[in-house]
């Protein structure tokens, strides 16, 4: 329904070419300041000044020159403090303060940088980017001490040994930042985040993480606020093990702008001293806290680069053991290495690779549909009277038509057996060995198996244990084979097809198609019936049996299948196979059927052989 214009808003106006056009000083940046698009010293020469360009470094998230092109050419965002700074003529015009137009937003604001930035500003909008980088939810971190964009890589090269290399953390490791990304969540579990350090004047982060069997004293008295969610969580045993480590962020370009400064571990060099960044850490000159502090790391010729971490500019990390050094002027427990496995930690807690992996798994299962494996209702009653060992075995599954012809054959003629229930999409070894193509239903007898439903009943038939279900004369038995042939050939296509139809005349014409060949069947029926040779149920009414109830629990559901008129002979039919008890012995209850057919109402892809048959025109498995 269309929204009613205001009173005052003319319907002709709508045709009015003038009506949506923007205002003129609206057009663009270029129009607002009276600038010539055509003057090459306004457009040019910003490129040609050698430090014209010299404070655009480095470039964050939220550089205009990153962001997304605006929705509408004609309206630019406005330029922040840290945009291409533009030189005017002497005798352009000063541009005069936009209006905010009608709702505030139509007229962008133009910011013009008055000088580049000095290089403490760009060490303080560093430190700001670390803020504003999104932690990755794949991790499940928060902000602050974690990391973000972590990557959830389950077997990267060499796994093994960098996790052996970062638990045990013998020398000052350098990574560049795609291995801190990939490896560091493989580790995360061994230490537990304390705090993060942040310099004004320093281009990098230090991150301070205790060994997680550390220990910690028991919690805290409970919340009495009951929004507040509570967490099963206990007391460990204290001080297991003293590391502490630090986990030093630098920024990009870091290590040009450190220059001789910096030594790194990946340099060839050597020493023994400790390598610490901020005054008050260990390294820093103790009684003169304004001295001017080098910034340097343990050197090891064993982790020599030719290229290190950072020399391209990229940001790069270090890692170094600092407990037992008294690092911010506090005593931090023992030198030394761990003093336990790394499997001991594993125990303690999975890694952030492992959880997301668990994660991911659990929403996948949670978000899958899942269907029933075993038989509800009456048919599980049944199930449960044929559990023991039995020399005849029937191997099946409890939404199956097929299975249940044979079932109910069994059961009418009252016969002794076992009833063994599988997945048919998870399907055993020894089921192959029955039937190569994994299908339901089976049947072993003694060491002879054998498959195919119809066959299956026939050979239950040979067998002569039970009520007969095939007349006795040859010509009645050629009529009952007959007209099983039909429903195997004719029906039951017909019913899959008006089923995993989607397109509503197809629907109607898979209702017509299945009509017409149940009409076909109660011709040559018993014409008092009420079942296909009289009074009582038989070969051919046990072939049609699972279809019919399906029809009720399934068709009429999806498809609006209509229940047969009163006092019809369709009518009685139904109501004969519907009540008689075998029938009703094998049979679940609705929601295991409405479950089970989905995916068949749906059409989905693979759904089992038979529907792949019917969608390709073939004849059924």
């Amino acid at each position: 329904m269309e929204a009613p214009l205001p009173s005052h808003f003319q319907p002709q106006q709508l045709h009015d070419p003038n009506l949506f056009q923007p205002p003129s000083h609206h057009h663009s940046l270029v129009s607002q300041l009276d600038l010539d698009p055509s003057d090459p010293f306004q457009f040019n020469a910003q490129f040609d000044a050698p430090n014209s360009l010299s404070h655009l470094q480095p470039r964050n998230v939220l550089d205009p020159q990153l962001q997304q092109e605006p929705r509408f050419p004609d309206i630019q965002p406005p330029v922040s403090q840290h945009a291409r700074h533009v030189p005017s003529r002497p005798d352009a015009k000063t541009p005069t303060p936009a209006q905010g137009g009608q709702f505030g937003i139509l007229t962008p604001q133009l910011q013009v940088p008055s000088r580049p930035q000095t290089h403490h500003e760009s060490l303080d909008r560093l430190q700001n980017d670390f803020d504003m980088r999104p932690v990755t939810e794949a991790a499940g971190d928060s902000a602050g001490g974690h990391f973000s964009n972590l990557k959830m890589i389950p077997d990267p090269p060499n796994l093994d040994a960098w996790r052996s290399r970062l638990f045990n953390v013998d020398d000052v490791i350098e990574l560049t930042e795609e291995e801190f990304l990939t490896y560091f969540p493989h580790v995360d579990n061994i230490y537990s985040h304390r705090s993060t350090q942040k310099y004004k004047r320093k281009p990098f982060i230090s991150h301070y993480w205790d060994c997680r069997l550390k220990g910690r004293p028991p919690g805290t008295r409970k919340s009495d606020d009951p929004n507040k969610k509570k967490r099963k969580r206990h007391a460990r045993e204290r001080d297991l093990c003293d590391v502490k480590i630090k986990i030093t962020e630098y920024f990009p370009g870091a290590r040009e702008q450190l220059g001789s400064d910096f030594v790194g571990s990946s340099t060839n060099s050597t020493g023994s001293e400790n390598n610490y960044f901020a005054p008050g850490q260990p390294g820093a000159t103790m009684n003169d806290p304004g001295h001017t502090q080098q910034f340097t790391t343990v050197g090891h010729n064993a982790n020599y680069r030719l290229d290190p971490p950072g020399s391209d500019g990229s940001r790069f990390y270090t890692i170094q053991r600092v407990n037992g050094n008294g690092a911010n002027g506090k005593t931090d427990g023992a030198t030394g290495a761990h003093k336990h496995s790394l499997e001991d930690s594993d125990r303690v807690k999975k890694n952030s690779i492992q959880r997301y992996f668990l994660k991911e798994e659990k929403v996948k299962k949670k978000s899958q549909k899942t269907y029933h494996k075993r038989a509800t209702g009456s048919a599980l009653a049944t199930v449960k009277k044929h559990v023991k060992d039995h020399d005849l075995k029937l191997i099946g599954s409890c939404f199956c038509p097929f299975v249940q012809r044979v079932w109910i054959s069994l059961e009418t003629k009252n016969m002794s057996y076992q009833y063994i229930e599988v997945d048919p999409y998870k399907k055993p070894d020894w089921l192959l060995e029955i039937n190569p193509r994994g299908l339901v239903p089976a049947l072993r007898h003694g060491e002879w198996t054998c498959y195919e439903s119809t066959v299956l009943m026939e050979y239950l038939e040979d067998v002569a244990e039970g009520s007969p279900l095939l007349p006795r004369d040859a010509q009645g038995r050629a009529h009952s084979r007959l007209w099983t042939d039909h429903i195997n050939r004719q029906i039951v296509p017909a019913f899959y097809r008006y089923l995993q139809a989607q397109e509503p005349q197809k629907q109607m014409d898979g209702a017509m198609e299945l009509k017409s060949e149940i009409a076909k069947l109660i011709a040559v029926a018993h014409s008092s019936g009420p079942f296909f040779l009289g009074p009582y149920i038989s070969f051919v009414d046990i072939q049609l049996a699972p279809w019919v109830v399906r029809m009720r629990k399934v068709l009429k559901p999806y498809r609006g299948w209509p229940d047969p008129e009163p006092g019809s002979r369709w009518g009685s039919w139904v109501e004969a196979i519907e009540k008689d008890p075998s029938v009703k012995a094998t049979t679940s209850t609705d929601e295991l059927y409405m479950d089970s057919y989905e995916r068949y109402a749906e059409n989905r892809p693979n759904t089992s052989q038979v529907a792949n048959a019917v969608n390709s025109g073939r004849g059924l498995p």
